[in-house]
């Protein structure tokens, strides 16, 4: 008998690669989840706010008295979703301090005409309030985005934000379609 590690006793080929490489396929299992590790725990670290709100850099929007900022969460042009239409998902972060006052967070293409009609609504940590908006058929270059901050005591903010700094490859999507219906 040697002295390594017993083989068993198959008696067909493909039971003899099968004890062959069971150990290999074993150690695959251990070492695939491993590769993902660092893509979960950016998604980890994003979800706190840690590596930031997403794709690019965020910019800083005035919306009252509250600084809000916002990014797009990738530099993708909007998809299509079917029947809900173009979407794009933007992530907020409420400013230091002011988590406790605001209630909730809205954003639009578009000035809003009352808070009935703000748009969709963030939702997620303080650090990283997450949101998907519709970009209407109608939308244009100029509408730029809305964001609507409602408090505890009612009162409403609105701030607005041009596609260009918030969203390039929305605003280069918007222009060429814009270009496109002339």
């Amino acid at each position: 008998m040697s002295a390594g590690v017993a083989r068993g006793n198959a008696t067909t080929r493909l039971g003899r690669i099968w004890q062959d490489w069971r150990f290999h396929l074993g150690a695959l299992i251990v070492v695939v989840p491993v590769a993902f590790f660092p893509s979960f725990f950016n998604l980890a670290m994003m979800g706190s706010g840690k590596a930031g709100l997403g794709a690019r850099e965020p910019s800083v929007v005035e919306v009252g008295p509250f600084p809000l900022r916002i990014a797009e969460f990738n530099t993708d042009a909007p998809i299509a979703q079917g029947v809900a239409g173009d979407r794009k998902v933007f992530g907020v972060a409420l400013c230091t301090g002011c988590e406790d006052r605001i209630r909730a967070v809205y954003l639009r293409v578009g000035k809003p005409r009352s808070v009935r009609a703000a748009g969709a609504m963030f939702s997620g940590a303080p650090a990283r309030l997450m949101g998907d908006v519709q970009i209407p058929g109608s939308a244009k270059l100029d509408d730029g985005l809305w964001l609507t901050v409602e408090e505890w005591d009612g009162s409403v903010h609105m701030g607005g934000i041009s596609f260009e700094t918030a969203s390039p490859a929305t605003a280069k999507w918007l222009a060429r379609k814009e270009g496109g219906q002339k």
